[in-house]
């Protein structure tokens, strides 16, 4: 069957790193890729490869990058190796930018999109909580939540206001229903 590569996307405040953990330690046909972005690894909570500049640059010079593109100031980066074939029924998971899932559809041959989404309210506690942005920049984040909502075929909307436990389940239904 080959690797799956599903775009996790979603409004900041969504939980879309920590429902990919879940979903990978609830599946162990689940992998996580690790992004480069160009700022400190780990920085922004998430598990990253971290790249200067020049080193992004050198690495999409070497092809290293199934996908890449710039947000919010920074680069970011799919490594090649995380999302080739690695045989069986393999579902990878990485973190993309709505703004690239037409590049990804184009990239990836077995490609779908788990879009999470959660109330407003539920993102402001969130963004809030994780103490990252201003008031202001909190604002401005809520204010783009439902704007560039994906649409297709292959999306798959998921909603991430409840337990943890709970979106993880009908997420790993929605996206492998035959093992469900």
């Amino acid at each position: 069957m080959g690797t799956r590569v599903i775009g996790v996307v979603g409004p900041s405040g969504v939980g879309k790193d920590t429902v990919m953990e879940a979903m990978a330690e609830a599946d162990a046909r689940v992998r996580l890729v690790r992004r480069v972005i160009t700022r400190e690894a780990g920085a922004g909570g998430e598990k990253s490869v971290g790249a200067t500049d020049a080193e992004f640059d050198a690495l999409v010079a070497e092809g290293a990058f199934a996908l890449w593109w710039a947000a919010h100031g920074l680069r970011y980066g799919v490594p090649r190796a995380a999302v080739e074939d690695q045989g069986g029924e393999a579902v990878v998971l990485v973190n993309l930018s709505r703004g690239v899932l037409d590049q990804a559809r184009a990239c990836f041959d077995a490609f779908s999109v788990l879009s999470l989404r959660a109330e407003i309210a539920t993102l402001a506690h969130r963004l809030a909580a994780r103490g990252r942005e201003t008031a202001a920049e909190i604002e401005g984040r809520l204010a783009q939540a439902d704007s560039a909502r994906p649409t297709g075929a292959d999306v798959i909307e998921v909603a991430n206001d409840g337990a943890l436990a709970d979106t993880v389940q009908v997420a790993l239904a929605a996206l492998q229903p035959e093992r469900v």
